[in-house]
């Protein structure tokens, strides 16, 4: 398995080299820097997701980032792995993430209990189940109410994305529970969206329980971060083929 992971990452560096090549003649544009703000963590090199996105390469975008969203997801699927399965790369990548670049910045401001990532070409957010429901419970939280209004804002702003919700839970309790528990949290979170009329076509739910921590199950502060709801938010078609027009 590592053998494999390996040569694979060493197969992504040499596309993403020769898609280096083919958007060489992108103009370069400044973006905001999100690393500062509010609910976001530092980005871990200098460039950012516009030219990310035109580094992907033009034509072997979608197939790199199909094999990385493999990879992040263990052929199971994250919502950052859905962002990276999505992309187009090349020019049109690098148009998408410029848009992606100014969405990003406005969630950031405005959604101050959730954390905000730009991946790929899409964003990636993370609540913490706490924040959004009561211990075993699916109902969002009154108080959570005007961070999902302020995202299905931005969505409709947008209305040019397709929006994943996935919900999970730590390892407390069996999968019988913990599975259940994690679909119906994320069909809540959609659920408040489209209450705030977020188009219900654009938004697809996903419960993974205990299956994909991003914490140490045996801490109490790893429990508490495996607890949580990941929105990805990335481009539809219409928006991936106005970007290879030109006209995004």
């Amino acid at each position: 398995m590592t053998t494999t992971k390996s040569f694979l990452a060493v197969l992504l560096a040499f596309v993403m080299l020769l898609g280096s090549c083919a958007s060489s003649r992108q103009t370069s544009t400044t973006q905001p820097d999100l690393s500062s703000n509010n609910g976001t963590g530092a980005r871990k090199d200098g460039m950012n997701k516009t030219t990310k996105g035109g580094l992907l390469g033009a034509g072997g975008g979608a197939v790199v980032g199909g094999v990385l969203g493999g990879l992040l997801g263990g052929g199971r699927g994250t919502a950052a792995g859905a962002i990276l399965g999505a992309a187009v790369g090349g020019g049109a990548g690098a148009l998408i993430g410029r848009k992606m670049d100014k969405q990003a910045a406005e969630l950031q401001r405005d959604m101050a209990n959730a954390k905000v990532e730009r991946v790929g070409e899409g964003i990636k957010i993370t609540f913490d189940s706490g924040i959004l429901f009561d211990t075993n419970s699916s109902a969002l939280r009154a108080a959570s109410q005007a961070d999902i209004s302020k995202l299905a804002a931005t969505l409709q702003k947008y209305p040019d994305t397709n929006v994943l919700v996935e919900g999970h839970t730590d390892n407390t309790g069996t999968d019988a529970i913990n599975q259940p528990l994690s679909e119906q949290r994320a069909q809540s979170v959609a659920n408040g969206l489209t209450a705030q009329s977020v188009a219900s076509s654009r938004i697809t739910t996903k419960g993974l329980g205990s299956s994909e921590p991003v914490g140490d199950n045996s801490t109490e502060a790893g429990k508490q971060a495996n607890r949580r709801v990941e929105v990805a938010i990335f481009a539809n078609d219409k928006m991936k083929k106005a970007a290879e027009s030109g006209t995004l």
